[in-house]
């Protein structure tokens, strides 16, 4: 029984690829474990560009978002502070009141029922 080479991995992690060729040449085990690598690479290579088109993608979307975000942000900014209307009877921490909704109001601040 013959024990098989184990010494590929350290060899393509830790040594220059002149020692690695030279002992794929020599070593049966690591040449077929070499091809094996070379076969993933090829398909990782070959898959590359789906995921590179997708990844713009998903960047050309949220860049749309953000644009849409501060388009809407900017109107609704806009708005309030040329509205004097609004501006004035829209404060932090005060709500709006029948009398400031233009509708008819008793002395209590109620509505009139006629």
């Amino acid at each position: 029984m013959q024990n098989k080479c184990t010494k590929y991995e350290a060899l393509f992690t830790f040594s220059d690829e002149k020692t690695l060729i030279e002992h794929i040449k020599n070593c049966p085990d690591c040449k077929a474990e070499h091809e094996k690598m070379l076969e993933v690479s090829e398909l990782i290579q070959e898959a590359k560009p789906y995921f590179v088109e997708r990844r713009k993608k998903v960047a050309k979307f949220k860049i749309a978002c953000a644009i849409c975000a501060m388009i809407l942000s900017g109107t609704t900014l806009g708005v309030i502070n040329l509205n004097t209307d609004i501006s004035d009877t829209i404060r932090y921490g005060t709500t709006l009141s029948a009398e400031d909704l233009g509708l008819p109001v008793d002395s209590y601040g109620l509505l009139m029922v006629e």
